[in-house]
């Protein structure tokens, strides 16, 4: 991803993250048992973390251009599709067979961050 389409991408994920923490707050604070809620929020604060966290690849992109930055940069956004809209999903009472693709969304996280720093030091060096 270019340092472009990463701030693109990381600002319209930041706008979802408030708009998901904000319906757990509210419209189904009532709705929803305790256990899912919980579900909820911690999706919520996932996704506002790991889409922060992009904006800073972004940044990190518009000094220093790389394609291991530019891979962690789809690694995260693959993560932050999968980790919180499965846990978003689950919330909301979809089977729990979905819930199979939060760790791959740990892994996309893991792997991003990772490519991340190898990304930074090969840039830097």
């Amino acid at each position: 991803m270019t340092s472009r389409a990463t701030l693109v991408a990381a600002g319209l994920l930041l706008a979802l993250a408030t708009a998901c923490a904000a319906l757990g707050a509210h419209a189904l604070k009532s709705q929803l048992p305790a256990d899912r809620l919980v579900l909820w929020d911690t999706a919520a604060q996932l996704h506002f973390l790991q889409a922060l966290g992009l904006m800073g690849v972004g940044l990190t992109l518009r000094g220093r251009d790389g394609a291991a930055l530019r891979a962690s940069a789809a690694l995260i956004a693959a993560g932050l599709v999968l980790m919180p809209g499965a846990l978003y999903a689950l919330a909301l009472g979809a089977p729990h067979a979905l819930g199979m693709l939060t760790p791959l969304g740990g892994f996309a996280w893991i792997g991003g961050w990772l490519v991340y720093a190898f990304g930074v030091w090969r840039t830097w060096a």
